[in-house]
């Protein structure tokens, strides 16, 4: 019976790693504008940022993909529910992440830019040889700790008719004449796909402690 809820559940961690990475991917990518109008030294762009961000995360990701799978996907262009929930993931992603770079930039140290600005660098070479790399490095435990957070978090695509863990969990439990057991193998292979990126996480960190307490 286990092995039967296991193989039938278990067709849904490809989507559900697809969804959550494509969401992530959208979101490492869009945050970059808006970590940088958020830095900008215009007020406009700055408030522009600021809104967006704070609409964007004070909104539940749930609402986000009925937003755009049954507004947008039906009256602009035409989504799939796979494709509905990556786009609307990724914005909710893009707001979060756009933070966790903003902590990276604040957490560089002002010297090391003046120093680039000094050796005559263009702005270009000092965001992709100076800026970048080290606020990546800092970046890397909590984007790690997001990464996780997102896979929980798309279960919600479940809602919009993506076959992801938790859809073929209910299913199951559906046509089982209901139960919990369906909803625990979810929670097991839910856990099974956090863990080594939350060990990852904690590793990074840890990591980057130990440097910061050899300097």
């Amino acid at each position: 019976m286990i092995t039967k809820l296991l193989l039938a559940v278990i067709q849904g961690v490809p989507i559900t790693l697809v969804v959550t990475g494509g969401a992530f991917a959208l979101g490492f990518v869009f945050a970059i504008p808006v970590t940088a109008m958020r830095r900008s030294k215009s007020l406009i762009l700055r408030t522009i940022a600021r809104m967006y961000i704070d609409i964007v995360r004070g909104i539940p990701p749930i609402v986000w993909l009925f937003i755009i799978f049954f507004g947008v996907g039906t009256q602009v262009i035409e989504l799939g529910s796979m494709q509905a929930a990556i786009v609307g993931m990724g914005v909710v992603s893009s707001a979060y992440i756009a933070e966790i770079y903003r902590g990276g930039l604040l957490a560089l140290a002002r010297g090391q830019v003046e120093a680039a600005t000094a050796l005559g660098m263009t702005p270009w070479d000092k965001f992709r040889h100076v800026v970048a790399p080290q606020v990546l490095r800092v970046s890397i435990p909590p984007l790690a700790t997001y990464f996780v957070s997102l896979l929980k978090d798309t279960t919600v695509a479940s809602t919009i008719g993506v076959n992801d863990i938790l859809m073929l969990a209910s299913q199951e439990a559906q046509s089982g004449g209901g139960g919990f057991a369906p909803f625990v193998v979810a929670a097991v292979l839910y856990v099974l796909l956090s863990a080594p990126v939350g060990i990852f996480s904690r590793r990074m960190d840890e990591r980057l402690r130990l440097a910061e307490v050899a300097k």
